[in-house]
């Protein structure tokens, strides 16, 4: 009997184990395949919404002449979000801070892989500051409410606190309150406000308020400079295919300063280039966070 559109053929049993295997095959394609052919990158929330989307805009648009795909950024709401949707291959490509790449990398069993970094995060550091005039040192902060940013940041949190137990003063031994701003900016607002007596953020990004005019380094002043460490790179899942996780590493060694669409990517990054990454340079930060149980 002919088959009706409602009626459906009798498959042959080699027919069958074709179509399972290519159902197989579609389940185990990489995260961009299963999304119409979309590359979806995303970042740790480290400052405000509006200000990653801004950074993101004209990146998205390079990788996407140079992938010949569709890209889209996808905010997510904490730095957990961040670790779980790379490590799970809700996205293809993730911004981590030193930290974060280590907990996606023990969370994936190693399956994550760093592909760049900026230059500037192979000697990146921590600054600690306050707006409180009696305050002139770390130790004058004894006492008082201390603030850092995420409690998953490298540069706003871990490495600070890794630096303050070097110094004998244990974060919750040593303040009278330790909070938590959740971003830096966040951070520079809270001190600025006289909130928290003292705060802890990274270089960048206090650069770029004090470059932009966002904040009176008069008023708001640094008291301490942390020694360097790794911190922030683009990091990948082991499963992207080698050949797209080689053309976006290419892509993104190739931004050079002296080209306009070079040029506004890495300022808006806050980079002078980006240069090649290895699971190796966040050893140490692994040892910080395990030594402070962190991790």
């Amino acid at each position: 009997m002919r088959p009706t559109a409602l009626t459906p053929p009798e498959f042959s049993p080699m027919l069958r184990r074709s179509l399972l295997a290519l159902s197989l095959a579609a389940a185990a394609l990489p995260a961009f395949a299963q999304t119409g052919g979309v590359f979806r990158i995303t970042a740790i929330p480290d400052e405000s919404p509006t200000e990653l989307a801004r950074k993101a805009a004209p990146l998205v648009a390079y990788l996407e002449k140079q992938l010949g795909m569709k890209v889209e950024f996808t905010p997510v709401t904490d730095y957990a979000a961040a670790v779980e949707t790379l490590v799970n291959r809700k996205v293809d490509l993730a911004w981590f801070g030193g930290f974060t790449f280590v907990q996606a990398h023990v969370r994936s069993g190693g399956k994550v892989i760093p592909i760049v970094q900026r230059e500037e995060d192979e000697k990146f550091r921590s600054l600690f500051i306050t707006a409180d005039p009696a305050v002139k040192a770390l130790a004058d902060l004894k006492g008082k409410d201390l603030s850092f940013g995420s409690q998953s940041s490298t540069s706003g949190h871990l490495m600070p606190r890794h630096f303050l137990i070097q110094q004998g003063m244990e974060p919750e031994k040593t303040f009278r309150r330790v909070a938590y701003s959740g971003a830096h900016d966040a951070t520079i607002a809270a001190v600025a406000s006289g909130k928290v007596a003292g705060g802890a953020l990274n270089i960048s990004v206090w650069q770029k308020f004090v470059d932009e005019k966002k904040v009176d380094p008069a008023q708001v002043r640094v008291i301490f400079t942390t020694p360097t460490y790794y911190d922030y790179n683009w990091t990948v899942h082991a499963d992207l295919p080698k050949a797209t996780r080689d053309k976006l590493t290419a892509a993104l060694l190739a931004l050079k300063a002296d080209t306009p669409e070079g040029a506004e990517i890495l300022k808006l990054q806050r980079a002078t280039r980006f240069v090649p990454s290895k699971v190796e340079n966040y050893q140490g930060i692994e040892n910080a966070a395990r030594s402070a149980g962190l991790l």
